[in-house]
């Protein structure tokens, strides 16, 4: 049956998945999933308690013996036989996050779905090839897996911020206990029907879904937890590296960005704007990378307003089942109004509006936020300084190279950017002043391989790739 047209009932998930096996939680409630494009429920999870968390880092540290012990080509096996029956479910899961999420029906088959298997597959390879080890003088240095680990992902992307940190812990000898976000938990159940064919060893990786107050700062707090792996709001990596740091563990935190798309002036403007626009809209703006600061030299800002303008009038919002639609809802009445607020305040203060706004015309039901452009944004104001995670974006003129960067570094995150001039060269040099984890330049593709992750408030450590690998490991050094 097509999940679209099916009953609520078919998409009520029950149990925990703890020790290798689907389990009754305790008695904490259950929680419903909305369907953001229209607001009706579509079914629930349970929501765990502390006691159910016990119960999952307990089977997750009972597993952590036997397989940390367990040869690298073998742990590599279970992780390609996990991608197949993982790449079985890609059209179900496509279909789940547009139901839970609202992401268009073929952004979800192409992104939500298609990545997080590419990031497996490329883990499966990896785990191949561990440990590596090192000869320095009389120490031989072998990285050993952390322990058990604690992941806690967000909704944006409710199964590629799963699989970027359950995989690589999986693929260094970690065991993990995973709680998915209370807004987009029906993929985490497809990802475990996956870990169920495919026969990992009991205990290796486990389900707790519930909310963050309650589940995840069980999780963080756990005695039993050697390594908290959370992506999300900065405010919340906050509170859980200071849980963590109550007893000296070690976390890994992907947060907040504000990343600015620097736009040279001689650089290829009709290009550098469609791409532009394309990532700051992306997911409905609802992407820690995405470039919600737009840099143009001041010589070809009124060029870069009317090509963005253009750009933006593309993106329909509508029914993400809809072959038509480009953006789809917000995922919760609170984000949507949230994302309203910051567009309301910036227009008291003056901003210009270019394209979008809150008169723009909407779906009838549904968390829509209409693609929206404010021009003449200053650098220091809230509207170029604060994460909106919403189909927003903020142009900003420069005058040289120079106030280029300082602009683009006049922030607190420093997650990702963009250069753009026909001078590669050129580009590249301003790649190196930006401080950010990750810069594309003239529209570079997205590597799954590489190092992710951000400087300063955008977090502490690196995803994907041998790095990610890495950050569930400990270094140890023998002397012979």
């Amino acid at each position: 049956m097509d999940l679209a047209d099916a009953p609520p009932a078919l998409l009520v998930r029950r149990h925990l998945h703890v020790a290798g096996d689907w389990v009754e939680p305790a008695d904490g409630g259950t929680i419903p999933v909305e369907n953001p494009a229209t607001g009706e429920v579509i079914g629930q999870v349970p929501a765990g308690t502390p006691a159910d968390v016990d119960w999952a880092v307990a089977a997750a540290r009972a597993a952590f013996p036997g397989w940390a012990a367990t040869a690298p080509a073998e742990r590599a096996a279970h992780l390609d036989r996990l991608h197949a029956a993982l790449a079985a479910r890609a059209d179900e899961i496509a279909r789940t996050v547009a139901l839970e999420l609202g992401t268009p029906l073929k952004l979800a088959t192409r992104v939500q779905a298609g990545l997080p298997l590419t990031v497996l597959r490329g883990m499966v390879d990896l785990a191949a090839r561990l440990p590596a080890e090192e000869t320095i003088g009389n120490s031989l240095v072998v990285r050993e897996p952390v322990g058990v680990v604690g992941s806690i992902t967000p909704w944006n992307y409710p199964l590629h911020q799963v699989v970027a940190k359950v995989a690589p812990a999986l693929a260094a000898g970690c065991t993990v206990v995973l709680k998915p976000s209370e807004l987009t938990p029906l993929t985490a159940y497809l990802l475990f029907d996956a870990v169920t064919e495919a026969g990992l060893p009991p205990g290796v990786v486990n389900l707790v879904p519930g909310t963050g107050p309650v589940v995840g700062v069980a999780i963080a707090a756990h005695p039993d937890v050697d390594l908290v792996s959370f992506t999300g709001s900065t405010a919340t990596g906050r509170r859980i590296a200071h849980l963590a740091a109550d007893r000296i563990a070690r976390v890994a935190l992907e947060l907040g960005g504000k990343s600015a798309n620097v736009i040279l002036a001689d650089a290829d403007l009709p290009t550098a704007v469609k791409v532009g626009v394309g990532n700051a809209l992306l997911n409905s703006g609802q992407t820690c990378t995405a470039w919600t600061r737009m840099l143009v030299h001041r010589d070809r800002y009124a060029e870069a307003l009317d090509l963005v303008a253009a750009a933006v009038a593309g993106y329909r919002p509508g029914d993400p089942f809809d072959p038509a639609t480009r953006l789809g809802p917000l995922v919760s009445a609170a984000q949507a109004e949230r994302v309203r607020g910051h567009v309301d305040r910036a227009l008291a203060d003056g901003t210009r509006l270019v394209a979008g706004g809150p008169d723009a015309p909407l779906p009838p039901r549904g968390h829509f936020v209409a693609p929206t452009v404010l021009a003449d944004v200053h650098p220091d104001s809230a509207l170029a300084q604060e994460e909106v995670f919403g189909p927003v974006l903020a142009v900003i003129p420069f005058a040289d190279t120079d106030e280029a960067v300082a602009i683009a570094n006049n922030s607190r995150y420093g997650l990702a950017g963009a250069v753009w001039s026909a001078d590669e060269e050129a580009a590249l040099a301003v790649a190196r002043r930006l401080r950010t984890g990750q810069v594309d330049v003239n529209g570079g593709a997205f590597n799954p391989l590489a190092p992710f992750g951000g400087y300063k408030q955008s977090g502490l450590g690196r995803e994907l790739g041998g790095y990610g690998v890495e950050e569930f490991t400990e270094l140890k050094a023998i002397q012979r």
